[in-house]
């Protein structure tokens, strides 16, 4: 790729064109492929847009989940190309997309270097010669695609029978992604899904082609190496290569968290870079074996990239990963919502990000699946929840249904943001007779869950002006917790110029180094996880915080060694890192368990 930067998934509607914005100067990005609703919208939208031709795929239509998904990523598809080969049709003219193309690659590349070198030279031939030679060099960006693996609920058919196991959610978006057009990455995010990674063996574009070429990837995204290889050997025994692990840290991203048993980043990164030749050597071997057993030589190892993401901020730190661990690319997810030509954010939304300051982003359990999930509390959706419990009306109209897991009082599974879950489960709750504290922390873990499928999409809607008659408009948004350092609205140049160093955003902004942020953010988790505990601290529990606690203890000792040994940061620099990693390792060794 030309760039060493990624855009991710950025909740749903967020992302869900921001292909159409960046592919064509080179840079990747992906798009959440949950809800086939907002993809159908969104391609009505792009293709009236266009010129295109727009036929509908109704929800009543046989495969329409799987059907929607492909014509929208094939639309993305051929509009980026049309795009793409429209700029490479381009005369070098400074200021025009195709300059604009080149001024945004980093000064290290080779494209970037053979552009400054064919600006310098003055014979006519030989300048439209090497201009005809960087054109043919240009890449466009990659249209990857997001699946949350656990996402995948049975549907049903209008009779209320179940519409089969391929027809679950997650299995009907990778079916919708295989069948399309794009040569690019599924990424499989939120833990291992058998069903769904057997399911990639139907698919004949995740199996090289005679020349080797795997036109649809396999991208794990993972919070440590552990994980990292058993869902790889599982699937290379299925003859389906990862093409690359996206490590992200565990609290410290958006969207979803998922906390590690007290790993943290540094130390994760650290033991990947060790075992990385010696995994893909592994990997290698027994997806061989798995080819040759459905007639397919691979004598060659495909590529596996490594990258990472989560609370990066800064180009040195940006550099470090690349250099110090060996990656080959980096994330940069929550700073592009101050993106408006990036991102859909609505203006309420943009103008609050803005403004918004570090106590407001947390990390709660506002999310129907059960897992810690980056909030933003000034929210419209966050309004909304609270006004409804003010209403004695706690919960929300369920009518997407992607997140229905709970049947506690249904048949069917319902949905634990539903008004008719929290109306049930409070109704329990009040037969209980708890003691005022018990039942005031009870009643908060069930009111707290909030709507994320309309939320989430809600943005894209408003920005478009697409938002239908009495279709909710309060807007769900879930940025890391690194945001709170970005205080206004940028530009595509200015942010992708921090990233590469040649500009800094965050000028004179006291800004904790990134790792030093997670390690305080595991410390604060540590801390909430205790004291739910403490009137019932069983020995099971106290043996796993005690050795969570260990085990931040041994990532602060790896960050000394690394901040002490590490080179090309100024010395004051480390002396601050230094003294804000004693202040967190004094915090920390106050935890009692």
């Amino acid at each position: 790729m030309s760039h060493t930067f990624h855009i991710p998934v950025l909740g749903l509607g967020y992302s869900i064109d921001t292909p159409l914005k960046v592919g064509r100067y080179g840079i990747s990005s992906t798009v959440s492929i949950v809800d086939d609703e907002l993809t159908e919208r969104m391609r009505q939208y792009h293709a009236q847009l266009s010129g295109e031709a727009y036929i509908p795929i109704l929800k009543k239509e046989e495969d329409a989940r799987a059907r929607r998904i492909t014509a929208y990523l094939d639309l993305i598809d051929r509009l980026v190309e049309r795009q793409f080969e429209a700029m490479k049709a381009l005369p070098f003219e400074a200021g025009n997309d195709l300059c604009r193309y080149f001024e945004l690659l980093p000064e290290s590349t080779r494209l970037k270097q053979g552009y400054d070198l064919m600006q310098e030279l003055s014979d006519e031939w030989q300048k439209s010669h090497f201009q005809e030679l960087l054109k043919r060099e240009m890449k466009r960006g990659a249209v990857d695609v997001n699946i949350m693996s656990k996402v995948d609920k049975m549907n049903y058919t209008a009779n209320g029978d179940s519409s089969g196991e391929l027809n679950t959610d997650a299995l009907a978006a990778l079916r919708g992604f295989a069948r399309s057009s794009l040569q690019s990455s599924v990424i499989l995010s939120a833990g291992m899904n058998p069903r769904l990674y057997s399911y990639l063996e139907t698919f004949a574009d995740f199996y090289p082609d005679e020349n080797g070429l795997i036109r649809k990837k396999v991208t794990l995204k993972v919070s440590d190496f552990r994980s990292a290889f058993i869902q790889a050997k599982f699937l290379v025994k299925k003859g389906i290569w990862v093409s690359e692990f996206r490590v992200e840290s565990g609290l410290n991203c958006g969207g979803h968290a998922f906390a590690t048993e007290g790993y943290l980043l540094g130390p994760i990164l650290e033991e990947f870079r060790e075992k990385r030749r010696e995994m893909t050597a592994e990997l290698f071997q027994g997806y061989q074996n798995a080819l040759l057993e459905k007639g397919i030589t691979c004598r060659v190892a495909p590529g596996q990239r490594l990258s990472v993401q989560g609370g990066i901020g800064t180009a040195s730190e940006n550099d470090f990963l690349l250099d110090h661990y060996q990656m080959d690319a980096t994330g940069w997810g929550s700073p592009f919502l101050l993106v408006p030509e990036v991102t859909n954010v609505d203006q309420e939304t943009l103008e609050q990000l803005e403004h918004a300051g570090e106590d407001d982003y947390y990390v709660s359990g506002a999310s129907p699946l059960g897992i810690l999930f980056n909030n933003f509390k000034k929210s419209t959706s966050e309004t909304l929840r609270l006004e409804r419990l003010d209403n004695n009306r706690p919960g929300s109209p369920c009518t997407k249904k992607y997140l229905c897991t709970n049947t506690e009082f249904t048949a069917k599974p319902i949905c634990t943001a539903s008004r008719e879950y929290q109306q049930l489960k409070l109704e329990q709750l009040n037969t209980l007779y708890l003691p005022g504290q018990v039942y005031e922390q009870q009643y908060q873990s069930v009111v707290e869950k909030t709507c994320l499928c309309e939320g989430l999409c809600a943005s894209a809607y408003i920005k478009y002006d697409m938002l239908k008659p009495r279709e909710n408009k309060a807007v769900a948004i879930c940025p890391g917790p690194n945001l709170a350092y970005f205080s206004r609205i940028y530009t595509l140049d200015e942010m992708i110029k921090h990233i590469y160093g040649a500009v800094d955003l965050l000028d004179k902004i006291r800004r904790p180094h990134m790792f030093i942020k997670e390690l305080n953010l595991y410390i604060d988790y540590l801390q909430r996880d205790l004291q739910s505990q403490l009137k019932d601290l069983s020995d099971k529990k106290k043996k796993q915080l005690t050795k969570f606690k260990l085990q931040l203890q041994d990532g602060i000792s790896y960050y000394k060694t690394l901040f002490t040994e590490a080179t090309g940061q100024k010395q004051f620099v480390f002396q601050d890192w230094i003294r804000e990693l004693t202040s967190s390792e004094a915090k920390l060794s106050e935890i009692e368990i």
